[in-house]
């Protein structure tokens, strides 16, 4: 069984472990810059854009012996066994927000629990709550795994759409032309 909360303070340290061992999986280990202070910012600093759903398992509350399952209190003691990091996007055609997935991760030994579903789930609720329109995400095409996974919970892939990315010396070029021709920055 799972239990998902949305990330707390003390989860971060769990978070960017997690970030980790997904660099590692998808065959970028040395990627990561982030760090335990800059996540912590992004997740919960003043103006917070990004949000991220922390997977626990159940535990049992022994206080009253009667063996009901209890939420975890977020206080650091719990193992966070997998994450979700998202935000808002916007869909012109639709009108409405979507949620954006960046990134999805459950443990390689926590699998099979049931943790990506509940957190799939989780913002397929916080969407359809809200009334966004919908919640998409990016998948490398080798991860078979992953890609079966999206297809059994009714997920489709985007056929004909390609990635772009502008990042690094190309968009640090390519915004100082910006700079170059006298725009301001809004």
């Amino acid at each position: 069984m799972s239990f998902i909360r949305a990330a707390v303070p003390a989860d971060v340290p769990a978070i960017l472990s997690l970030i980790h061992d997904l660099a590692i999986y998808e065959k970028e280990p040395h990627a990561v810059r982030n760090t335990e202070e800059m996540l912590m910012q992004t997740l919960f600093g003043s103006n917070p854009r990004i949000f991220a759903h922390v997977a626990l398992n159940d535990r049992v509350d022994d206080d009253d012996g009667g063996g009901d399952a209890a939420a975890p209190a977020g206080d650091g003691t719990d193992t966070v066994q997998g994450f979700a990091l998202w935000f808002l996007n916007y869909s012109t055609w639709e009108g409405s927000h979507g949620i954006y997935l960046e990134d999805l991760y459950v443990r390689p030994e926590a699998r099979g629990a049931g943790h990506g579903k509940a957190l799939l789930r989780t913002l397929a609720g916080i969407a359809s709550d809200r009334g966004y329109a919908r919640v998409e995400w990016s998948v490398l095409d080798w991860n078979a795994p992953s890609i079966r996974f999206y297809q059994g919970i009714g997920a489709a892939p985007m056929d004909g759409w390609s990635v772009f990315r502008l990042s690094g010396e190309a968009l640090a070029n390519f915004g100082s032309v910006r700079a170059a021709a006298g725009q301001k920055l809004p």
